[in-house]
């Protein structure tokens, strides 16, 4: 009897250790840059980077990176331009705010928002001749030959990239004033800088500025006329890398959470050419994450010198930073894109390498015309969602919550609401509409996961039939506060937000819409409702153990049974079991101990479809490793949860 114990107990803690490990996520970046040359995504309209968000979550993407320095524009209405330049936002984004949109879809399904410096200190690009607005306002600001003229960087003068002097004090102020404006004023994950920030190309540096600097720090003496002198390559570097610093002390006193990133040329070229000191960025700890350009050279662009450039680049960088280290991937540039053969074995190269992550250039590398790419790597390599290495095992973006107007577990509908079935409006699509004079509402409720702060959105479809004052109550954990959003504004297409607001965990009414105000002869519409948690004013939640779609998920695409971690995990003396299911069920949610003795019943009932959650208290129970088990409909799974006195 004792021999058959051990034996099914031996079995059981298999089946257990099994199911536990096929649950944990790997851990690997997996980015893609979003571009504003040969894509549309940012400047074509706000449901065109829904759907590119859609689409990348649905091949595991968990970290972007939207241009946002291009050209001399910003691709988000800018303060810092508008007083400096008059320039506002790029021609091609006037009247919107790119970047907000794509945060919101963006951590809607999860992923990262890094807004990409992709201009660096360059400030325009030529073609012939140098027509630069910046420049021609504060010409010291630009970055000179040794001849005087300002320096480019093409084959041919006053062709290429128009540079500014990184060394200036005015030209890195401007530059570190536009990162801290998009950290103030969004709900963004972090900064990025490249292969032109910091950066400067060798030959430059002889602007009056950068002269004056040094000659101060070598009693009078000029620069050497010789760009290539040694000395003072690193004495320019130095100054680039010292930048870099003042840019993460801006970053990080904002928050320790947010992230610099860095996207250098391989430094073997990067250094000699652009002066980017990058081992040393990453080795002294200035870098979140580092990822390095791995572009192969045209023609071929061939797998082996991508093997052979990893591998070179890799090796300046110390053992324990690699795992902050990645792989810069191109995936298209001009009429060349990568193959899904080339794709795919770049990515188990590199972990083959132990290199846990990659980012393409660009979006149309992997999606679009070809969406291929980003299929086969969806069916492939990145056949589990991934958590981002650099977050040490903590979710910072977990989805959202999102409430769809048909889930009748979660709204309620007071007064003649009709609903409206159509293929062209609404979220998932379809909503509800009601031009009732009398009392009408539409409750949502969420069931929120944690105690924070969360953005509270509306999805609206705007049409000349609905009223321009649509009452929102949204509810807090403490108060209430009203709305008014006019729904027949084209402006107010898709999620709008309608305030951020402190909630407690548990299911709760967070929205209610109202008729009181509706115009005469209008009608209101209810759609989804959503919430995001707001990091900007929730920086220190930690989130642990999150399964994909698990504590943020969308409620109206709920279609299987789930089991989620309890938290806090270890507990004492209570603990929070929540579990989702997708229609109504017999439920059975049983505690057992290690010896696979039942030790409480927690459900056991027919339960509606949707989120549960439920407080178990251990008692007088001992303290050590349980299980607990939810048994539905056919279903089963099983979690361990440790118990601490």
């Amino acid at each position: 009897m004792k021999k058959l114990l051990s034996v099914l107990l031996f079995s059981f803690f298999i089946c257990i250790s099994y199911d536990l490990s096929a649950q944990i996520q790997p851990q690997e970046l997996r980015g893609v840059w979003i571009t504003n040359v040969d894509s549309d995504v940012l400047t074509y309209d706000d449901a065109t980077i829904a759907r590119a968000m859609d689409y990348l979550a649905s091949i595991g993407i968990n970290v972007v990176f939207p241009v946002m320095w291009n050209n001399g524009y910003t691709l988000y209405p800018s303060g810092v331009m508008t007083k400096l330049f008059n320039r506002t936002i790029s021609p091609k984004c006037a009247g919107r705010d790119p970047l907000n949109r794509l945060i919101i879809e963006a951590h809607r399904n999860g992923i990262e928002v890094i807004p990409w410096m992709e201009y660096g200190f360059a400030s325009s690009y030529a073609s012939g001749s140098i027509n630069d607005a910046i420049i021609k306002q504060y010409p010291s600001w630009a970055s000179r030959f040794s001849n005087g003229s300002i320096l480019t960087d093409g084959s041919s003068p006053n062709t290429g990239f128009v540079w500014m002097s990184g060394i200036n004090p005015e030209v890195q102020n401007f530059i570190i004033s536009l990162c801290t404006e998009m950290l103030d004023k969004y709900d963004i994950d972090g900064i990025q800088g490249d292969d032109r920030l910091p950066a400067l190309p060798v030959e430059g540096g002889y602007d009056s500025v950068t002269v004056s600097i040094y000659k101060a720090e070598h009693n009078g003496a000029n620069p050497p006329l010789n760009y290539d002198d040694s000395a003072w390559k690193k004495w320019r570097a130095d100054k680039l890398t010292g930048f870099l610093g003042r840019l993460r002390d801006s970053v990080k006193a904002r928050d320790k959470n947010l992230i610099l990133s860095s996207a250098p040329s391989p430094y073997y070229w990067g250094y000699n050419d652009h002066l980017q000191d990058s081992p040393t960025w990453v080795n002294n700890g200035m870098v979140d994450n580092f990822i390095p350009q791995i572009y192969p050279n045209p023609p071929a662009r061939s797998f082996s010198e991508y093997q052979w450039i990893l591998g070179r680049t890799m090796q300046d960088i110390s053992q324990e930073k690699k795992n902050i280290s990645f792989s810069g991937m191109l995936a298209k540039v001009g009429s060349y894109v990568i193959s899904t053969t080339d794709i795919v074995n770049c990515v188990k190269e590199n972990r083959a390498r132990g290199i846990m992550g990659e980012t393409y250039f660009f979006y149309e590398g992997i999606a679009n015309q070809n969406r291929k790419n980003g299929d086969t790597l969806k069916a492939t390599v990145y056949s589990r969602p991934a958590m981002l290495p650099y977050r040490n095992s903590r979710i910072w973006r977990p989805k959202a919550i999102v409430v769809n107007e048909d889930d009748d577990s979660l709204t309620i509908r007071v007064g003649n609401w009709k609903k409206e079935v159509s293929s062209a409006i609404g979220y998932k699509p379809n909503v509800y509409l009601t031009n009732d004079t009398s009392e009408a509402s539409f409750t949502y409720k969420i069931d929120v996961p944690y105690d924070g702060w969360f953005g509270v959105y509306a999805y609206v479809e705007p049409n000349q039939l609905l009223s321009d004052k649509a009452l929102y109550r949204v509810f807090s954990s403490e108060d209430s506060s009203e709305i008014t959003v006019n729904q027949s504004s084209g402006a107010n297409k898709g999620w709008y937000k309608l305030k951020d607001v402190y909630l407690k965990k548990g299911l709760q009414r967070v929205v209610r819409l109202e008729n009181s105000q509706i115009s005469g002869g209008k009608y209101i519409l209810a759609d989804a409702v959503m919430i995001i948690l707001n990091r900007k004013l929730s920086p220190d939640l930690i989130i642990t153990s999150v399964k994909d779609e698990e504590k943020g998920f969308d409620k109206a695409g709920l279609k299987s049974y789930r089991l989620e971690n309890n938290y806090p995990n270890p507990f004492n003396p209570s603990t929070t079991i929540r579990y989702s299911i997708p229609s109504e069920s017999n439920v059975s949610l049983k505690v057992f101990d290690l010896l696979g003795r039942e030790v409480k019943t927690l459900v056991s009932e027919r339960m509606p479809a949707g989120t549960h959650q439920l407080e178990f208290n251990a008692g007088n129970i001992a303290s050590g490793v349980y299980f607990y088990r939810l048994t539905a409909e056919g279903y089963s799974e099983t979690k361990k949860m440790i118990l601490t006195r």
